[in-house]
């Protein structure tokens, strides 16, 4: 009888723990997966974005082509993973003041992911503070090259 009453003192507690922490590690797990998935998905599309821009002003700022503006529709897909985001851009000069970087932004909405990818770009670039959300049906890049001595390419987002 004594062996029966061990097997019960021993058995029922693992039981519980194992009806219980299995499924809360296996939930975390398939978080953590698809979190994950995303995050390189969401890279992918900054990547693009930041080639996309970078092919921009190598076509922009080309002798040829004087003065004027290029609309560049949103070349990314509107969602990643079923889910909107929003895409920002930056310019910074690095110490040297040999050329600009571009960065891109990318927030996925609702999981608060973010990633970023860098272009280099020439000096006479200029940035103009703007955003566009995934899900905007007039997302698009905007490339303003203007008649001044510098031939300066402005770059900055459209759509809401």
């Amino acid at each position: 009888m004594v062996s029966v009453t061990i097997e019960y003192v021993i058995l029922i507690p693992l039981m519980f723990t194992t009806v219980i922490v299995f499924p809360l590690v296996a939930d975390r797990m398939t978080t953590e997966h698809q979190k994950s998935q995303l995050t390189i998905e969401l890279q992918d599309v900054a990547d693009h974005m930041a080639s996309t821009i970078q092919q921009l002003y190598l076509t922009v700022n080309g002798e040829e082509i004087l003065t004027g503006t290029v609309t560049q529709a949103s070349p990314v897909p509107v969602t990643v993973g079923s889910y909107p985001y929003t895409v920002e851009g930056s310019l910074y000069e690095p110490g040297d003041g040999s050329a600009k970087v571009f960065n891109t932004f990318l927030t996925l909405d609702e999981i608060d992911i973010t990633v970023s990818a860098s272009a280099v770009l020439g000096i006479n670039v200029q940035w103009v503070d703007s955003s566009f959300r995934s899900t905007s049906v007039d997302a698009e890049i905007i490339v303003q090259k203007l008649d001044d001595a510098e031939h300066t390419v402005v770059f900055s987002f459209g759509g809401s």
